[in-house]
């Protein structure tokens, strides 16, 4: 009999409940694994959050599915376009960069502690014709891309992990308020400069009152006050790379998220909700402008898609970095749109790294309150996602999720009800549930298997058989920065050996 054991932090008040589970894994593991369920409570009154085996929520799930059906039932006519038109014009961050690369270790430390990890994705180029290619997979139905037999999705944690900011607190999300400060007041609270300075600067951009670039850039080249300094630089990394809706501009709804940071407020469902909006967005129109984080989001897609050159990751060290990793040893490819498609369409489990190897093994929030998936709060909207449809990307056996109710779980912040329902889904994150698996191996149950082939999509590039080719063929590889590094290390070491041995030879 072996015994899992989940540690106990020592503040908080548990309520414990044994459960006994029969799980059985391919023959390495054998017997009986007694687990344990927990509830915290971090109040009385506020938060508490159910951790619960993953025998009960294997059992829990497919119950759920089988008599509540999935996202899109048998029948289902899809209205979406064979292809989607979408571009990927982005803010150009050069002087953002530039400014940082200007900046001592001291100041970047001060970020590091206050933002996170942010600044590394500076340093990501986008590569518009994979994002293109990627957004002709993004199912809206079940809120995840499905390449032929495989569905991917940036999760909470592995968005968590990449951005590294110490301050986030998980399940302390960003919420639209009723009554918010005026925009001025949120400007001033953040710039530390005067009412008449910021009123002078506010521009009408469209719907939203916006701040421009150029204003931001003035104030970061000249702000006597260093944490100020690095404030407003974190604004404009999130109004120009993380939420780029108004070109040049950082707008309303970004200074009312990034307002709330101060509060210890995590930011990423937030921007997991407005990438996912914004390529369903398209996807339903049949064209668009991706709005998203396009940097965060390839970092994501290149580790599961095996672009990353093998590191030894220090994942239990406090200061390491995921993103300084992607970016050092990232395999730059040249593909072109046509062959991106050609590739995704026939993905296979095998071509996917299911868990990228900077995720520790723990907890998946994977509902919250009375939602049987993880509804998430955006800036301009909200929408759902479901984690147990890829446990394989934690390490886990993947089982048959539950999916209904994901196909209606988008809505924008407008009209009479939004607000009612903002605060459904702030009140569902006060409730959380969260999985605790063993990571062994990324197999699948084979009700899963059953279940997926038989699944309804919505209208995605189908697998050609046919036209199949080995990955290798559609990709023309470069070498990343730490191979050419590696080779020009090798170059010198071999000129120098070479020197120390011709004098050798002349001595004697």
């Amino acid at each position: 009999m072996t015994v899992v054991v989940t540690p106990l932090s020592g503040s908080e008040k548990l309520r414990l409940r044994e459960v006994f589970a029969s799980v059985q894994d391919s023959g390495s593991l054998s017997g009986y694994i007694r687990t344990y369920g927990f509830v915290r409570f971090s109040s009385p009154c506020s938060h508490r959050e159910i951790v619960e085996d993953n025998a009960n929520v294997h059992r829990w799930s497919e119950q759920a599915q089988l008599e509540k059906g999935d996202s899109i039932a048998e029948g289902y006519v899809s209205e979406l376009s064979d292809y989607t038109r979408i571009t990927v014009t982005q803010n150009n961050l050069q002087e953002l960069k530039e400014i940082w690369n200007q900046w001592g270790n001291e100041t970047k430390q001060l970020f590091y502690s206050n933002y996170g990890d942010l600044p590394y994705l500076l340093d990501i180029q986008v590569d518009e014709h994979l994002l293109r290619a990627l957004a002709q997979f993004w199912n809206p139905a079940y809120s995840c891309f499905t390449f032929g037999e495989v569905d991917l999705v940036p999760t909470v944690e592995e968005y968590t992990a990449l951005l590294h900011c110490p301050r986030f607190q998980i399940d302390r999300i960003y919420s639209r308020a009723a009554s918010v400060p005026t925009f001025w007041k949120k400007l001033m609270t953040i710039t530390g400069m005067s009412e008449q300075w910021i009123t002078a600067r506010i521009k009408e951009k469209g719907e939203c009152k916006c701040i421009s670039w150029d204003a931001l850039k003035g104030l970061i080249l000249t702000h006597l006050d260093e944490a100020k300094k690095v404030d407003v630089f974190a604004l404009s990394l999130y109004g120009l790379m993380v939420f780029p809706r108004a070109l040049g501009y950082v707008d309303e709804a970004t200074t009312d998220l990034f307002h709330r940071l101060g509060k210890r407020v995590t930011s990423v469902p937030a921007i997991l909700a407005e990438t996912f909006r914004s390529l369903g967005t398209c996807r339903k129109a049949g064209a668009g402008r991706f709005v998203g984080c396009a940097q965060l989001l390839l970092a994501w897609f290149y580790n599961h898609f095996r672009l990353i050159d093998k590191v030894f990751c220090r994942v239990f060290s406090e200061d390491y970095s995921p993103l300084k990793d992607i970016v050092a040893s990232t395999k730059r490819v040249k593909v072109p749109e046509k062959n991106w498609i050609a590739l995704l369409q026939n993905f296979q489990e095998k071509d996917v790294e299911w868990r990228a190897p900077w995720i520790i093994p723990g907890e998946i929030l994977y509902r919250c309150g009375s939602f049987e998936w993880v509804p998430l709060l955006g800036i301009w909207g909200a929408i759902g996602y479901a984690p147990l449809l890829v446990l394989r990307q934690f390490g886990l056996r993947q089982f048959v999720p539950v999916t209904h109710g994901l196909a209606q779980s988008e809505f924008v912040y407008r009209g009479a009800d939004y607000k009612k329902k903002v605060g459904e889904i702030s009140s569902a994150w006060n409730k959380t549930c969260r999985l605790k698996g063993i990571a062994i191996s990324p197999a699948t149950t084979p009700e899963y298997i059953e279940w997926r082939d038989r699944r309804v999509n919505d209208n995605i590039p189908k697998p050609n058989v046919e036209g199949a080719r080995p990955v290798e063929k559609y990709l023309r590889v470069m070498p990343s920065e730490l191979e050419i590094m590696r080779q020009e290390f090798e170059r010198k070491n071999l000129e120098l050996e070479k020197k120390i041995t011709k004098l050798e030879e002349e001595k004697m």
